[in-house]
């Protein structure tokens, strides 16, 4: 009978939650007071160090040909400056971020000839798309 109500004792623990032997946790459980939640953050620069980094940024790539002015001010970026290439204005932000900017304002101006002709590019790729092709690319030549 004492046995009886050992086991009994026991199986009510083990329903209530608390285990009556020790168990290993999950393996598919995640630790999270030892995993961080997010990603360590970059040493803070100052601002003027941040400006040095963007404009040598800038000096390396194909986008020096515009000649961009970069303010660094509380993190932020300013890029001022006129373009004739419609993704050099994108390529800016992009390098401004990656070189450790918190936000970037752009303040390139794209010239009309530049959107003129991304938007012929564009209308020409929508035509091309468009054509139904007939046979093998063999057969066409």
């Amino acid at each position: 009978m004492a046995k009886l109500s050992l086991c009994i004792a026991a199986l009510c623990l083990t329903a209530a939650g608390f285990p009556a032997v020790a168990q290993a946790p999950a393996s598919h459980q995640r630790a999270s007071a030892t995993a961080p939640s997010k990603p360590a953050a970059r040493p803070k620069i100052s601002d003027s160090q941040l400006e040095a980094v963007i404009r040598a940024k800038f000096a390396k790539s194909k986008i020096n040909e515009d000649k961009f002015s970069v303010r660094v001010q509380g993190g932020i970026a300013t890029v001022e400056g006129k373009t004739n290439v419609l993704q050099h204005k994108g390529v800016a932000t992009r390098m401004c971020k990656t070189a450790g900017a918190q936000a970037v304002n752009n303040h390139v101006v794209v010239s009309e000839a530049a959107k003129q002709k991304a938007a012929g590019n564009l209308e020409a790729g929508r035509r091309r798309a468009q054509v139904k092709r007939e046979g093998t690319r063999t057969e066409r030549k």
